[in-house]
């Protein structure tokens, strides 16, 4: 290849700065320009062999990728994906908390043999034992799922569609395509949405998507969305009609945690990552048979690991943390039930009781102790446990005062509030910044707190 002359290189470099400062639309008519050039030339020097003709691949795309008929395609293949994931995830759950659950047994049986002091026993056991268990029952089984699935729809070269298709409308806000895919990855694990957002090259397109991202609820939430919309709309009865209830109460939560997305993009790129949206041209892949070694390779040992064992280095010492307050008393009452009356004043302006804003705090390193933690609360108990049965939870719910509207009240905050430890630390690792990992907790909270406070006003 011949060397550049200075002055090409100036006009090159000139070309550059003219390309970045250019907003987006201009960028997509020289873009369009380029490929009809391009796609005329081809149409006249070049003949395709019969065995190269790709017709079903373009009347494929041309169907996924349509206004029409491209957004209810992907809204379907993504909801079986996550159908899948949750539905699927029911019976590996059930039998990882058999198992640990006898483990724990074992575990009480050698302690004692041993002659384990009390205290010593409650703190590994029930403590960080009790605590690391029910964090891998609940999220191993839903990512070991869907991370495969996702990586499956990546590997087919469909995930290119979906971001095609929810290019405009992240353009729209200020954002860029590619945090569709990153939005997507986050329903699985926020942390693993935001390693996913080294796809979109742009730094300050890149850092809107990180923010944004735990507006996706990720599966340490489902557990409390479905226990407790069972629970407050089907009065915990089994059954097909109280679970399709269950079901819509939850696909509804993730609609609004997807429109919030929208709509903090949106804010966040007409203020303080205010800029000129990058350029964003897809070319589409050809669709190819999925590598299956590759597929698992990639999504278990690269993301479900590696995005469990951040978990558990954070949700071991939150289970230590929370036995200890449960199990030191000041006076008469524990210094759990101490804090949740310190939290139950500021906790009532927004609809809740200390008990909640306690167990939301406690369950900074894991979401899936919240709703245990505040069982724990309610019940006075030095560890933590989870009732038999919903109905029992409805009961126990009830007599501490919950309604409906506390349900409604709990889901939404648990949608919108601060992102677990694991995802601000990935977010300190990505972006570098402890100020960017700051907002990264504030600015989530700060809206939560509004729009509950807000809702407890209006609603009755």
């Amino acid at each position: 290849m011949a060397k550049l002359t200075p002055s090409q290189k100036a006009a090159l470099h000139k070309a550059r700065q003219l390309a970045n400062s250019m907003p987006a639309a201009t960028h997509d008519e020289i873009v369009y320009d380029i490929f009809d050039t391009a796609k005329n030339i081809a149409q006249k020097s070049v003949r395709k062999a019969p065995g190269l003709q790709r017709g079903w691949q373009e009347a494929l795309d041309r169907m996924l990728t349509s206004p029409l008929l491209g957004f209810p395609a992907m809204l379907v293949l993504l909801a079986l994906v996550f159908w899948l994931s949750i539905v699927g995830a029911e019976y590996p759950s059930q039998w990882l908390f058999t198992l640990f659950n006898a483990g724990e047994r074992l575990l009480i049986k050698s302690s004692l043999m041993v002659g384990l002091p009390t205290w010593l026993h409650g703190f590994c056991i029930q403590g960080i034992y009790r605590s690391t268990g029910w964090v891998i029952a609940v999220m191993l089984p839903p990512m070991a799922i869907f991370f495969p699935l996702f990586t499956l729809l990546e590997d087919l070269g469909y995930l290119p569609r979906i971001a095609f298709n929810l290019d405009h409308l992240f353009r729209k806000v200020g954002g860029h395509g590619k945090q569709a895919l990153t939005m997507c990855m986050g329903f699985g694990c926020n942390a693993a949405g935001v390693i996913a957002c080294r796809i979109i090259a742009s730094p300050r397109e890149r850092l809107v998507a990180i923010l944004t991202n735990t507006f996706a609820p990720c599966n340490g939430r489902f557990p409390t969305f479905f226990a407790l919309a069972a629970i407050f709309l089907s009065g915990a009865q089994p059954g097909f009609q109280s679970s399709l209830l269950a079901s819509i109460c939850v696909a509804t939560l993730v609609l609004i945690g997807v429109a919030t997305t929208f709509l903090m993009t949106r804010l966040l790129t007409y203020t303080i990552l205010k800029g000129v949206p990058s350029a964003f041209v897809l070319e589409l892949p050809p669709y190819r048979p999925p590598q299956i070694k590759s597929i698992v390779i990639r999504s278990i040992f690269d993301r479900t690991i590696q995005v469990l064992f951040r978990a558990l280095v954070w949700a071991a010492p939150a289970g230590a943390l929370t036995w200890i307050l449960a199990n030191s008393y000041w006076g008469p009452s524990s210094l759990l039930a101490l804090a949740a009356a310190q939290l139950d004043n500021t906790a009532k302006l927004l609809g809740l009781d200390g008990t909640i804003l306690l167990a939301f705090c406690l369950g900074l390193p894991a979401n899936e102790i919240v709703l245990p933690t505040a069982v724990m609360g309610y019940l006075s108990e030095g560890a933590l446990i989870w009732p038999e049965s919903l109905i029992e939870l409805r009961r126990l719910l009830l007599a501490n005062g919950w309604t409906a509207k506390t349900a409604i009240l709990v889901m939404l905050f648990s949608l919108l509030h601060f992102p677990c430890s694991t995802t601000l630390w990935t977010i300190l690792k990505e972006t570098g910044s402890r100020l960017w990992t700051a907002v990264a907790f504030l600015m989530p909270l700060t809206l939560a707190c509004f729009v509950l406070y807000t809702l407890n006003l209006l609603l009755p």
